[in-house]
């Protein structure tokens, strides 16, 4: 039974082998059928393909062999065309060319006729020259002779002629110009004095200020002469100290119970007569003391002079300005020029210029500015080379100060012309307050060589019988012989000696010249 059953089982295992067996042979016959027709219509397709990208490959070929004849026949064009305009800019410049050639044919043509003109002209001239100085050999010759003729006419050389002319046409024209000088002065003085006179009046009575101001001290007073002695040390080395710490010269003499402080410094003189006095109130006089009370002296006159320089500022209304022309304006405040302080002139000419600038209707704030600071180069006109005016100018310069106020101060002494008003107000309203009465002195001696020297000066013209220096040197008179002077030379003779004046000396203000010219009749009944 089992082995029937085992046969059966094998049985139907050979016949499931055999029907997979036929089904994988027609599986098989399938896919070949089925990818050989896959592969006859996709090498139909592939066939179809290359023939229609055959054909459109032969179109665009055609295409492009358009398109590159159509360029290539518009680029010939373009170069014909180019070329056609070269050909004619060619023949252009040819046709120039052979202008300018026929042109610098002619010249050059033309060049050599004028060539051989100049040639016969220049032969000529050379004869005609030749001509010439012979004919003037002859005239010599003539002048000559009638100037011999003449000088045994006239009984004169001709030098004694030349002069004869010359004094007569001196003569003349000294007479011409005195003439002239005494109708322009007098029509000038006829315009001007009134108003100038009504101008300072006012502003003289509106500016009122002191006769008399502070000067600077150069000596200082001693308890005792026995503090000299303290003062100089043993061995002097004080007094060496002292110098040479203050750099000012302390002279001990035999003036009693004082010493003088001699320095072209005005500050450092200050400064070290306050350490002097400092010194003998506090009776320890050595190196030691003397560098230290030095120094302290030092910084309370530095804040002195700034004081000093803000509150002139402020006197006058004068705002804005730089602190170092603060410093150099009370600066100031110790330095004199012939007896009179320099910060109240400066000061005093601040107020004259903004007065008169108002009464002539000019820059008042300007005016103001300017007369305060025209002495500001003063303050270190020791230091530098140059007149006070231009380092004036040179300094408000530096600090920003305008073009105007430089100006003013650097024509105030007539160094430079002034251009504008308010510069001649500075420098009138500068003589107003240098001249008027009490503001400035001078010692016994200066006085005395001042007249006698006005005096030498106009008796050393010709003409002048005697001359007298009168009200204090501000005037001189001059008495003059009439018969050698006459009424229109003592025009002339008046500002001759003022130029010899304005060259010669030095002083304040503005000096008067009066040629006086008399003539006496004197007979005698008898």
């Amino acid at each position: 039974m089992l082995q029937m059953i085992m046969g059966i089982s094998e049985m139907g295992w050979a016949m499931v082998a055999c029907a997979s067996l036929a089904c994988l042979v027609i599986g098989y016959l399938f896919r070949k059928y089925t990818t050989e027709s896959k592969t006859e219509s996709a090498e139909k397709l592939a066939a179809r393909i290359v023939e229609e990208a055959e054909k459109e490959a032969q179109t665009k070929r055609r295409e492009a062999v358009l398109e590159a004849k159509d360029h290539l026949f518009a680029e010939k064009t373009k170069f014909e065309q180019e070329t056609r305009e070269i050909r004619q800019e060619l023949h252009g410049l040819e046709k120039k060319l052979s202008k300018r050639e026929d042109n610098l044919d002619k010249r050059s043509e033309a060049i050599e006729k004028k060539e051989r003109e100049i040639q016969s002209q220049s032969q000529k001239l050379k004869n005609d020259e030749d001509k010439f100085q012979e004919k003037q050999k002859e005239l010599d010759q003539l002048v000559a002779k009638q100037i011999t003729q003449l000088e045994k006419l006239a009984n004169l050389s001709t030098e004694e002629a030349k002069q004869l002319l010359l004094s007569t046409l001196e003569q003349e024209l000294v007479r011409e110009q005195a003439v002239l000088i005494r109708r322009v002065t007098e029509e000038t003085k006829e315009q001007a004095k009134k108003k100038a006179r009504e101008i300072i009046t006012t502003a003289i009575e509106r500016c009122a200020s002191d006769q008399v101001v502070e000067s600077t001290v150069s000596s200082v007073s001693l308890p005792s002469d026995e503090m000299k002695g303290r003062i100089i040390g043993r061995e002097g080395r004080n007094i060496r100290s002292f110098e040479a710490i203050t750099g000012i010269n302390l002279v001990i003499d035999d003036t009693p119970e004082a010493v003088v402080l001699s320095g072209y410094d005005p500050v450092r003189r200050e400064i070290a007569r306050r350490t002097l006095e400092k010194l003998i109130q506090d009776g320890r006089i050595h190196p030691g003391r003397i560098e230290e009370l030095f120094n302290k002296t030092t910084k309370e006159v530095d804040e002195i002079i700034m004081e000093e320089g803000q509150q002139a500022a402020f006197d006058v209304g004068v705002h804005e300005l730089h602190s170092e022309m603060i410093r150099f304006l009370g600066r100031l405040k110790f330095r004199s020029s012939y007896g009179q302080n320099v910060l109240q002139h400066s000061i005093e000419v601040a107020r004259l210029a903004a007065i008169m600038a108002s009464e002539l209707g000019a820059d008042f704030e300007l005016s103001k500015r300017a007369g305060l600071l025209h002495d500001i180069g003063k303050s270190v006109d020791f230091e530098m080379e140059g007149t006070h005016a231009k380092i004036g100018a040179d300094l408000a310069k530096r600090y920003n100060e305008s073009y105007k106020i430089v100006h003013a101060i650097a024509a105030h002494h007539e160094d430079e012309e002034a251009h504008t008003i308010e510069a001649v107000l500075v420098a009138a309203a500068d003589a107003i307050s240098a001249a008027r009465p009490g503001v400035r002195r001078e010692t016994l001696e200066t006085y005395v060589k001042r007249l006698e020297k006005l005096e030498e000066v106009a008796n050393s013209f010709s003409g002048v019988e005697r001359s007298f220096a009168i009200q204090a040197g501000r005037e001189l008179r001059i008495l003059v012989e009439p018969d050698e002077i006459d009424d229109l030379e003592s025009v002339k003779l008046a500002r001759e000696i003022r130029n010899r004046i304005e060259q010669e000396m030095e002083y304040p203000g503005q000096i008067k010249i009066s040629v006086i010219r008399e003539t006496r009749a004197v007979e005698y009944a008898k």
